[in-house]
């Protein structure tokens, strides 16, 4: 924790274990992964990213519906001349979150990776607005956060859409473009929301100030932050993946 940010011992140790909670949950999935590949080779990624925020409740959900979408339940049911078990035994509900956590995936791995750039080498979020456009770094660095969150999410939903619709490259891109441009708007809408009301509100009052990148305060926000992401992008999934837009998972 850096020795400028003075969060409660309280707030400290439970950001110390919902972080290892998460960690371990997606250590849990990332096993499972590797010993049963989900058929949608991209849901290998998809399953322990989302583990680290989502926890018990993404563990839950592999376990309980992620399972029946293996490789080796798609040959089973097909030497049995039967549907994969995972369209048939994943309520629309259930479709409709694992086609939201496709999608956090990519903003989970893209805020992950342009947040600690940006810490890292502070001159990016000025190429990104800093000083010329906002005067608080955070809303330069969301725009980074978009940048890198919209390329994976583009690039994970074209590795899910190609393969199972049989697309060309070109179409396969403009499908996967229409399918994770709104899911991804609404996502990151939530997960800012969060972060803007925890950095900017819940912290100076609990600790006199934003927690920087590099304390565990700040990812348990992250953390949160994804769930909400997750709660904003779900009714927008429901519609994308009701009207074929998206694909079933």
């Amino acid at each position: 924790m850096s020795a400028a940010f003075a969060a409660p011992g309280w707030l400290h140790a439970l950001s110390v274990a919902s972080l290892l909670f998460g960690a371990a949950c997606s250590l849990l999935l990332s096993v499972q992964v590797v010993r049963h590949p989900q058929h949608m080779t991209v849901m290998n990624v998809v399953w322990p990213v989302c583990a680290l925020f989502g926890t018990l409740a993404v563990a839950w959900a592999y376990f309980r519906y992620g399972r029946l979408a293996t490789m080796e339940a798609h040959h089973h049911a097909m030497r049995r001349g039967e549907k994969p078990p995972n369209t048939t035994g994943t309520p629309f509900p259930v479709m409709v979150g694992t086609g939201a956590l496709h999608c956090g995936s990519g903003c989970m791995l893209g805020d992950v990776a342009a947040e600690w750039l940006a810490f890292l080498v502070p001159a990016v979020a000025v190429w990104f607005g800093w000083y010329s456009l906002f005067e608080e770094k955070m809303y330069a660095v969301w725009v980074l956060d978009f940048v890198f969150a919209y390329t994976l999410g583009i690039v994970f939903q074209y590795y899910a859409i190609v393969p199972m619709r049989g697309l060309s490259p070109g179409k396969g891109l403009v499908a996967a473009i229409k399918a994770d441009t709104v899911s991804l708007i609404a996502w990151q809408v939530g997960m800012y929301g969060l972060m803007a009301l925890v950095q900017f509100r819940l912290y100076p009052h609990l600790a006199g100030q934003a927690a920087p990148v590099n304390t565990v305060e700040f990812w348990f926000a992250m953390q949160v932050a994804m769930v909400s992401g997750f709660l904003t992008s779900y009714p927008v999934n429901w519609w994308l993946v009701g009207a074929s837009i998206k694909e079933r998972m």
